[in-house]
């Protein structure tokens, strides 16, 4: 594989993503029994954003740049107080107050797990998965894998602890990337079927996206909600026009949390004429 996500690391979609990444984390907290998370396309897990490959792209500007950037305009009190688990994460490894670093998906997840919970990474690249090793290499609650991610959500489900949170985030390098999400939602369905999920897909044109929905659809999970998030409208289908989370038996309070927040980060983050958010 060819993917690096230093590239895009700190951008409108992983600003999306890790709001509510950190939303579902925590909803599981409010119950005490232990759970797990499981990220099976990790990347390095931390990034600099002064380094060659974002400085080459520049898209965190665009993004996180625009909620903590030194000339971003506060956030409204009620969008902060929705975002807090996340941003909370990326002040933390900023603490004089200029982003300079980004943490990916493994290690905003690690931030907020409690003692008892436990973390499995997963990476395939090697100099990727080496640096995700070495970041959580002393900690007793990470395990790291370099596994194919499609693999790994059939090895990796159901968690021990019957409770936990599955994260697909598949780099989209090949043409049926849409069509391997759905057969792992599909597997993922007789395996942990109780369990949250978070499935993510960028957004170029409507009819693949389309077509993913109708696919998952098939899966048979009772409680579904969507979440599109389109930083202009989806006309060019060869840019990047916007992402997506599907996401598996969501926290009861996440649908009107995602109402509130969603609108406000399209706005926010818009790249263009017709950005918006869709709820579904």
């Amino acid at each position: 594989m060819n993917y690096r996500h230093a590239y895009h690391a700190g951008n409108f979609a992983d600003v999306f993503k890790h709001a509510v990444l950190a939303l579902c984390i925590e909803h599981l907290k409010l119950k005490p029994a232990p759970f797990r998370v499981i990220d099976v396309h990790a990347g390095r897990g931390r990034y600099d954003l002064a380094g060659i490959e974002a400085g080459k792209t520049l898209e965190w500007i665009d993004g996180v740049g625009r909620l903590l950037g030194m000339d971003a305009p506060a956030l409204p009190a009620a969008i902060e107080e929705l975002l807090r688990p996340y941003l909370d994460v990326v002040r933390d490894l900023n603490p004089e107050g200029r982003l300079s670093i980004y943490p990916g998906s493994p290690l905003i997840a690690r931030r907020l797990l409690r003692p008892g919970d436990a973390l499995v990474v997963n990476e395939l690249h090697p100099e990727d998965g080496k640096t995700l090793a070495a970041l959580f290499a002393r900690d007793p609650q990470t395990k790291v894998l370099a596994l194919d991610a499609w693999t790994a959500v059939k090895s990796l489900l159901p968690p021990k602890e019957r409770r936990g949170l599955l994260l697909v985030d598949p780099p989209f390098e090949e043409r049926d990337d849409f069509e391997k999400l759905s057969a792992a939602l599909a597997d993922a369905k007789s395996r942990f079927e109780t369990g949250a999920m978070i499935l993510w897909h960028p957004i170029k044109g409507l009819p693949a996206v389309e077509a993913f929905h109708r696919a998952a659809g098939t899966a048979g999970f009772e409680k579904t909600l969507s979440a599109q998030l389109f930083v202009r409208a989806p006309l060019d289908e060869s840019r990047f026009n916007g992402c997506g989370l599907f996401i598996v038996n969501p926290p009861w309070t996440l649908k009107a949390g995602l109402e509130r927040l969603g609108p406000s980060l399209a706005q926010r983050l818009a790249q263009g004429a017709g950005a918006k958010f869709v709820l579904g």
